[in-house]
């Protein structure tokens, strides 16, 4: 009786052990369900078209058009959170009897990593990279023989580290680095000798003869303070703000360089809406130029503003 009742008794344990083991292994054979990277994809393109035939009042014919892409790559993992966007618009402008103009040109990288000690911190220790340029040559119109932009001339690099908040809802960030690099790329020799965007132009003697060229590149330690707010401000109306403060430690500290983008979308169903954007720049490296007599003259920086309203297509996926 006892041989037969430890018998049961090993029994019932091998079968519970074999019931556990292969729960185990299902458990560790599943994938993980949990999706660590998430993205969003919008392209959109606005056309604004103007014709005349035998009208009274006079006007010019014309089309311009602008295409624009934003792309969203966020991985998420416990505390940590790496968010990427990649901005691209480029628009163009045609008139009869005039050569096509550039009305905007923007190549954006953003990139921030961040880690918070606990759950239900809104703050993070974060690391951020921003990188700008255009894609084509900028002119001050109507002189289009002297490019004073090109691609790469400028680029603007920022590298810092610094303290990110982020509100429950993100609606809100806030990032401030007390030690941001501030690196400006003028990679074209020309744009380079002379000393546009603030690096150092080149040295001649007394005869104009050249003795050294400009600096292509211009290193800055200083502070940033940047700030994002995007929300639906009304029903189908959104806002997407941001703005960023920075400061060198060493060249005119206080002297503060500021840009400001401002977009409101006003949807009209899934793939038409209408926007409007502006931005607003000020860096006392830049240097105005203006044409005066058909001369191009170089004056001192100024506030520079930019704002477009269009009307057409997006689509996202």
């Amino acid at each position: 009786m006892n041989c037969l009742k430890t018998y049961f008794l090993g029994l019932i344990c091998i079968v519970s052990f074999q019931q556990s083991f292969a729960q185990n292994i299902i458990r560790t054979s599943q994938p993980d369900t949990i999706k660590r990277w998430t993205g969003k994809n919008i392209v959109g393109l606005d056309l604004t078209q103007v014709s005349f035939v035998n009208w009274s009042a006079g006007g010019e014919n014309s089309i311009s058009g602008i295409v624009k892409g934003q792309f969203i790559r966020k991985y998420t993992k416990n505390r940590f959170i790496w968010h990427n966007e990649l901005i691209t618009r480029y628009g163009l402008n045609k008139q009869d009897g005039r050569e096509s103009r550039k009305t905007d040109d923007m190549l954006l990288l953003n990139s921030t990593a961040g880690f918070k000690t606990d759950s239900i911190s809104n703050w993070y220790y974060s690391a951020k990279f921003n990188f700008s340029t255009q894609f084509t040559n900028g002119y001050a119109y109507p002189n289009t023989d002297i490019a004073i932009s090109k691609p790469f001339a400028p680029a603007y690099i920022f590298l810092g580290v610094g303290s990110e908040y982020i509100s429950p809802d993100k609606s809100l960030v806030m990032y401030f680095s007390p030690l941001t690099d501030k690196t400006t790329l003028v990679l074209d020799q020309k744009l380079a000798d002379q000393g546009a965007f603030g690096v150092d132009k080149a040295t001649y003697d007394d005869l104009g003869n050249l003795i050294q060229h400009g600096s292509k590149t211009r290193t800055e330690l200083g502070i940033l303070i940047t700030g994002q707010y995007k929300k639906e401000v009304l029903k189908n109306i959104n806002l997407d703000t941001r703005v960023s403060f920075y400061t060198d430690y060493l060249n005119n500290f206080g002297n503060i360089d500021v840009n400001w983008l401002m977009q409101l979308d006003m949807v009209v169903n899934s793939h038409v809406r209408a926007s409007i954007n502006t931005n607003l720049i000020y860096d006392d490296d830049i240097k105005s130029k203006e044409n005066i007599d058909g001369t191009q003259v170089t004056k001192g920086p100024k506030i520079q503003l930019k704002q477009i309203l269009g009307v057409g297509l997006s689509y996202t996926f």
